[in-house]
């Protein structure tokens, strides 16, 4: 869910770090993208190769572990995008279902 303060966009529902990997569509292009955080109402990715995205825009998200959900582009810096998802009860089915039976958190691997 996102929220404002002084018209600032943030997101309240919490975030769980992942690995996960997939394919972004935008319009005709696409990207490999992995997924860098999901939360229930949304999830932040990393594009492979930057594509031209603006706030608002519809995207598709397409993952082995998630299937194919649409979302809304709510932010975009370099070539990490944020999507907040179009909860359909499909999409809240997937995403429960990943959260139910697939979810890891994920932990940074620190080098000596």
């Amino acid at each position: 869910m996102l929220h404002t303060v002084k018209q600032v966009p943030f997101r309240t529902d919490e975030r769980s770090k992942v690995r996960i990997f997939g394919v972004v569509k935008v319009m005709n292009e696409t990207s490999r993208a992995r997924v860098v955080d999901i939360s229930a109402s949304g999830m932040a990715l990393d594009l492979e190769t930057p594509i031209k995205v603006t706030p608002s825009q519809i995207i598709t998200f397409e993952s082995e572990e998630l299937g194919r959900l649409s979302g809304v582009v709510r932010w975009c810096r370099d070539s990490r995008i944020g999507i907040e998802y179009k909860l359909t009860t499909t999409a809240l089915a997937q995403i429960s279902a990943y959260f139910r039976f697939f979810h890891e958190e994920v932990k940074p691997v620190l080098r000596g």
